[in-house]
């Protein structure tokens, strides 16, 4: 891989269908991502990102626990989440499970924060969704002081303080990489650019193209508070790739109509069209899918126009199984990568 551009996946573990057409047992499908980050890595990919969800849908409640089975099938691939929902969790156990993942997995571990699109976890951890906000803002206040590694002094308003307490294991390689989950709010990426952190951009509707304010933005901040300008930013999008254009459309198209139009009617949209697809898998859309030219094309001219470092591709798409996902992790490292670094030199 270049070092200019690292390329990802995430998945967020959905629940897929099996070959007789029914979903798969929980169990299955946790086995199942497993393989993938172990593909993933056999293919010379950089990153994988497992997300977090307490619903029917999705089997991974707990991606650390993923992660550390991928961590011990693997040797070179960094795993993350995609994303911690920071909001509804403890600070201090976050910082715990990652600083032990980066230990058992040599130091690839890596954190995505983020206030999460799903609200599940707020009442099922007790926690009141009127203070959505304000409890992201507080409990990353408490991470980025965790990060330092030292006894730490800390009190706010919705945890408990610390008084001069130390939180273990510590790490063996520099402070934990932890990067800002954004999906379109300038008021996150000031925030991350403030805590002087990396910044992930989730682009899962419109063009790459709409999101250059932000980047712009990002860099002007990271001026103003005087943090480091070279601080890498990531783009996570939702895409498939087969062997051709018209393969990976048709094979997809059914499971991410199902999977837009289920969650779509828990927040009023509209009900998805093939029309609207295609839109999205065009140079101005936030679907990568298609051949390998095709998103090794609209990858590079991503990385072109936002000035990114990383380009995470959201692999699990509702039903979509597991035989297909992996067929396109393999097409993903073995051609789309290396025709990535073609177009980028």
């Amino acid at each position: 891989m270049a070092n200019t551009l690292e390329l990802g996946i995430d998945t967020f573990g959905d629940v897929t269908n099996g070959p007789d057409g029914q979903p798969l047992p929980y169990g299955q499908v946790l086995r199942n991502v497993v393989e993938q980050g172990v593909l993933a890595d056999q293919v010379g990919l950089d990153f994988i990102g497992v997300g977090e969800h307490h619903r029917e849908d999705f089997a991974v409640s707990a991606p650390e626990v993923v992660l550390a089975a991928i961590a011990g099938r693997t040797e070179n691939i960094h795993l993350g989440t995609a994303v911690t929902v920071l909001s509804s969790d403890d600070p201090v156990r976050v910082f715990e499970r990652f600083a032990t993942l980066d230990g058992v997995s040599n130091g690839r571990a890596e954190v995505i924060l983020g206030r999460g699109s799903f609200i599940e976890s707020f009442p099922l951890f007790g926690y009141d969704l009127a203070q959505y906000e304000e409890l992201f803002e507080e409990k990353l206040n408490l991470f980025a002081e965790l990060r330092k590694e030292q006894p730490i002094t800390w009190s706010g308003s919705l945890r408990a303080p610390l008084e001069n307490q130390s939180v273990y294991p510590h790490l063996e390689n520099g402070p934990l990489k932890t990067w800002i989950g954004v999906g379109g709010s300038p008021e996150s990426v000031v925030r991350a650019a403030n805590y002087g952190l990396p910044l992930m951009l989730a682009i899962i509707g419109g063009g790459p193209a709409r999101f250059q304010p932000l980047t712009e933005l990002y860099h002007r901040a990271l001026e103003q508070f005087e943090q480091d300008a070279a601080l890498p930013i990531g783009v996570h999008s939702p895409g498939f790739i087969a062997a051709t254009d018209e393969e990976a459309k048709e094979t997809l198209w059914p499971h991410y109509e199902a999977m837009t139009n289920r969650i779509g009617r828990e927040r009023g949209w509209p009900p998805a069209t093939r029309a609207r697809f295609e839109h999205e898998a065009g140079e101005d859309g936030a679907l990568f899918v298609g051949s390998p030219e095709t998103v090794a094309k609209k990858i590079a001219y991503t990385t072109r126009t936002l000035g990114i470092q990383r380009f995470d591709l959201k692999i699990s798409n509702g039903t979509l199984g597991h035989d297909d996902l992996m067929k396109a992790i393999e097409l993903y490292g073995t051609e789309v990568a290396p025709r990535v670094d073609e177009l980028l030199s």
